[in-house]
């Protein structure tokens, strides 16, 4: 039995598909059986492109998407603690 929850969120980016890049606004996540992954239930997200005109959708095992959180999560934190530590040039000018 599908269970047709489905969590949504607005987004600001930008992916690439086999046409070039679109500016993604919305995913739609939802957990439940996939379309082609050879899994029982799959963590699907849908990103939404172009104003609902593209999308990029992507099946993932639930062990795959947790791991996908942890470094997502690890990627942001070191980043930006990176990026902190990086005077930025145009900061000097404003001065």
């Amino acid at each position: 039995m599908c269970s047709y929850i489905v969590e949504t969120t607005p987004l600001f980016g930008s992916a690439k598909g086999p046409d070039g890049w679109m500016t993604i606004d919305t995913a739609n996540v939802y957990f439940d059986h996939p379309y082609h992954a050879p899994l029982d239930h799959a963590l699907a997200i849908d990103f939404v492109a172009d104003g609902g005109q593209r999308r990029l959708a992507v099946e993932l095992s639930a062990e795959s998407a947790r791991a996908l959180v942890d470094r997502i999560l690890a990627a942001l934190a070191s980043g930006e603690a990176a990026h902190a530590a990086v005077p930025h040039a145009h900061a000097e000018h404003a001065a």
